[in-house]
Parts: C-alpha cells; structure tokens; sequence
C-alpha cells in the first residue's frame, strides 16, 4: 500500500515535535495532529513553541504540516500517539486522552496500518488499547493492524542528542508488529531492544522512578541535616569526596511532567504503604520545608519575597508540574506584603498564577525582604553577584539548590561578604 506519508504524530508537544522533526531531518515523511492553537500556529509560523536545543533550525528548513483534522491519519504507515497521561489527584492514571484518540483515529484507519503508543503509561494501558483497537475496528492486532509501545526516554533540553542515541525499546505482543515498528526507529537509533507491552512500560517507569527516589534520599538527607543544625553541603562534599561508589545527589525540588507523577502509575496497583509513596511524600516536602524552616531563622508575614524561578527544571521554559507554585501557596499562607515572580525563560509580563506576573530580575529584587531561588537557572548562578547588588545586606536567601555557591541554604547577603 502507498501513503501519502510515512508517519502522523498526534500531540505535538515536547516529546511529539522533537520526534517528528528528527524524523523529517532524516527523510521520512511526517505530518502532524494537535488541538493546541499555540503549538499549530507557532509551527506554521516556522517557530519552535517551546525551548529545546538544535531544532529552531529544523523546523525552519523542513515543510511540517499540523492542524487538528484526524482524516490525515488515513494517508500514512504508521500512527505515533504521544498525548499527556497525567495523574489524577487520587493517584490514578488518566488514560482519557488515549481514549479519544482511538476513538478519533478509528473511523480512519486501514488494514495494515501501525499504531505506536509513545506516551507515558501505566502497566496494562496497551494491552487496553490492544483490546480497545479490535473491539471500535474489528481488526486483529499482528493481522490485520499492528501495535507496539515504543516509550520515549529524553530528557528535556537534550532530546535531539538522546533520541539519536538512546537505545529504542519495542514492547509488542506480536513478532510482525514488532518488526514494522523497528523499521521506523531504525531512521533515528540502531540499539534497538524488543519486548512485550509489561516490560516496555514497566521499563520506562522504572527508570523515571529510580531516579525520583534517589532524589528523595537527598532530600530527606536535607531535612534531616537541617533539623540537626547541620550544613547539608559540607555533609556532601565530605560524604561523595573520593568516594568508590554510588555518590549522594544534591537535594533541590523534584519535580517535571515524568518524575512528579510516574511513580504513581506503579503505586495505584499496590494498596499498602511502599518507598514509592514515601518518595513522593518527601519530595513533596521540600517547598513546605524551605518556607517553614525559613519561617524559624525571619519573619515572611508582612514581608517583600521574590521567588527566583517557575519552570519545572534548569534552562527551561517549562511549568508543567513545577514545584515553583506549591512553594508560593506556602509563602502566602504568611500573609507577606508582597510576592514577586522571576522566570528568566518566558515571556516578561506573562500571567502564571494568582494574578502574579513574571518580572524582570531587577523589578522582582527591589526591597525584597526574602529570596526563594526555587529553580537552578544559569542565569542566577551566573549573575549571582549581580542578584546581591540589587538586594539589602538583611536580605533572606533560600537557595537549596547551592546557587549561591555559599554552601548553605539559608543565609543572609550580609554572610556573603558583599
């Protein structure tokens, strides 16, 4: 059968664009599907709608075709779904966005034709797409359609280096889909690692959840180091210094779209209290630490604070799942004078949440009382001289991500010798 394109990505956000633009830099034919007018009208304007190094120039050169119409879907090979799979508050898997999906798709699709799930999910999510597939078509799956789930393991900022490099796993539960699906990873990767549905997914959470409790130990090291008027930066440097194993990580807020809520696709099978629930209970501390540990060395009621930083990780634009909100709720539950935004990655003026808006680092500094750094921007460490001059020698820091280079997280400017 001949197709108008090799590939139709539906949801083109930051796993779904990168994918389809490395895709057309290496020759396949790709189109697209989204109902974010953001993300369809910056693509037609030739410009990326999020940061993510080293396609600015891609979509510039190549021709990507985006819109919302599901019809498209007809005319290609192969079906990648990367829509959003979030957490709903009661730790259970929101698997409604892949629902209308297939729901949307199936109207359209043909014999012979490859769906591949590249979304986040919990185990058995393609198996019930599996089922859900031949039930809405009545196609058998590795007859008459074919289906794998085919994670994505990029981090943000590097998805155009880790898609090129990551090995691609395939789970399948069939030998042909399998095989159809490895043609199309073969354009970006030659490691290429087969398996069924349960073992590709629990792979992908297993390794965003790994990492979420290695996190979670350095943040509860910091609570307990503080609690003992201990400094956690010396602890460390003496701790990890020549050390031959495993070093402890810096504590600092966990947190993004992955690793704030994967682990919650494993803990909803289990009904008894395990390290993935206390990992996520930790992790969620650290804001509520920073403002009431804060709260025992200065007064934040009345006061002026500036929090330094909204997106979810370093040099990000990203705000999806940041622990940046949940920081200032805490910091308004003592009724300051005043909260200030700086977010050095978006927009200036731009509205984030409870009528703030993002200020210039110069605007958000003046006469503030209390600084919060809650994100680990290189614009703040590098200008960390320049962050002091604009502040009062009484001036507060909370800087658990060591910024500074003070090796503290509380201190004052005046400690600083500037």
């Amino acid at each position: 059968m001949e197709y108008a394109n090799d590939v139709t990505v539906i949801g083109t956000g930051r796993v779904g664009l990168p994918f389809a633009l490395s895709l057309l830099e290496k020759g396949v034919k790709v189109n697209g599907i989204d109902v974010d007018k953001h993300i369809i009208e910056s693509v037609a304007k030739k410009k990326m709608p999020f940061k993510e190094p080293g396609y600015e120039e891609i979509i510039k050169k190549y021709e990507f075709n985006l819109d919302d119409d599901y019809k498209k879907i007809a005319d290609s090979k192969y079906i990648v779904i990367t829509v959003g799979t979030p957490l709903q508050k009661h730790i259970e898997t929101d698997i409604n966005y892949i629902t209308q999906v297939i729901d949307s798709i199936t109207p359209y699709l043909k014999r012979q034709q490859t769906i591949i799930l590249r979304s986040t999910v919990s185990p058995g999510t393609t198996e019930y797409v599996r089922r859900y597939l031949e039930r809405k078509t009545g196609f058998n799956v590795g007859n008459g359609i074919y289906l794998a789930f085919c994670p994505e393991r990029i981090a943000e900022g590097k998805a155009k280096e880790e898609l090129e490099t990551l090995p691609q796993i395939i789970g399948s539960a069939d030998k042909e889909s399998g095989k159809i699906a490895e043609v199309l990873f073969k354009n970006l990767v030659e490691d290429i690692l087969h398996t069924d549905y349960i073992s590709a997914e629990l792979a992908k959470l297993f390794s965003n959840i790994s990492r979420y409790i290695y996190f979670a130990v350095s943040n509860q090291f910091m609570i307990l180091a503080d609690e003992f008027g201990a400094n956690i930066f010396e602890i460390l440097k003496m701790s990890n210094y020549k050390y031959p194993r495993q070093i402890i990580a810096k504590p600092g807020f966990t947190a993004g779209a992955c690793l704030r809520k994967d682990f919650g696709m494993i803990n909803e099978h289990i009904p008894y209290m395990d390290m993935l629930l206390s990992a996520w209970k930790i992790n969620e501390y650290v804001p509520h630490f920073l403002v009431d540990h804060m709260r025992s060395r200065s007064v934040i009621h009345g006061k002026r604070v500036a929090v330094l930083g909204y997106s979810f990780k370093q040099d990000s634009d990203d705000p999806r799942d940041s622990l940046t909100p949940k920081l200032i709720r805490y910091v308004e539950r003592e009724v300051p004078k005043e909260v200030r935004i700086c977010e050095p990655n978006m927009e200036m003026g731009l509205n984030l949440q409870n009528g703030y808006k993002n200020l210039p680092l110069k605007e958000a500094l003046f006469d503030a009382d209390i600084i919060f750094i809650a994100v680990n921007h290189s614009d703040f460490k590098n200008n960390f001289n320049g962050i002091l001059e604009l502040c009062k020698k009484e001036t507060w820091f909370a800087d658990v991500w060591n910024v500074s280079g003070m090796n503290k997280i509380f201190f004052q400017k005046m400690e600083t010798g500037s």
